[in-house]
C-alpha cells in the first residue's frame, strides 16, 4: 500500500500523538509513505505565524521515518479542477488532487475529505 500523510498526522506520528491502531499499522506496513511538499509548505507557514510548534526540522521527520517527499507537480495542480467544492482549504484540496493522481490513500482525522472519491484511512 501506498500513503499520503496529511499534514497533521505527520506532525503527530513524530510527537507520540495517539493514532489509530489502523492508521499506525498502515503506516507500519506501507509500502511507500509519501508525504506532500504542500504540508511541509503548510506547516512551515503555521509554524512561521506562531501557530504551530514544530520541535524538529521537518527535512529530520522525513529521514527518520523512512517517509518520501511528493513534490507538487503540474498533473496535481490540474487535478484540483476535477474536484468538487466540498472543502476550502487549498491544501487539504491539493492533498485529495495529488492522493488521485497518484493512486495513493491519504492518511487523516478530517472528516470532510471523506467526501471526495479517494481512498481514506482515519487517523
Amino acid at each position: 500500500m501506498r500513503l499520503l500523510l496529511d499534514s497533521h498526522v505527520l506532525v503527530w506520528w513524530d510527537n507520540g500523538t495517539p493514532l489509530s491502531r489502523g492508521c499506525v499499522e498502515a503506516v507500519c506496513d506501507a509500502d511507500e509513505v509519501y508525504v506532500s511538499m504542500a504540508s511541509t509548505w503548510e506547516l512551515t507557514i503555521k509554524a512561521s505565524a506562531g501557530r504551530l510548534r514544530i520541535p524538529r526540522p521537518l527535512p529530520a521527520i522525513l529521514a527518520d521515518n523512512g517517509f518520501l517527499p511528493l513534490p507538487i507537480l503540474l498533473e496535481h495542480t490540474q487535478q484540483l479542477a476535477t474536484l468538487p467544492h466540498h472543502h476550502r482549504d487549498p491544501f487539504d484540496r491539493l492533498l485529495v488532487a495529488q492522493a488521485l493522481a497518484e493512486g495513493l490513500t491519504l492518511v487523516t482525522r478530517d472528516p470532510q475529505l471523506a467526501r471526495y472519491a479517494v481512498p481514506l484511512i482515519a487517523a
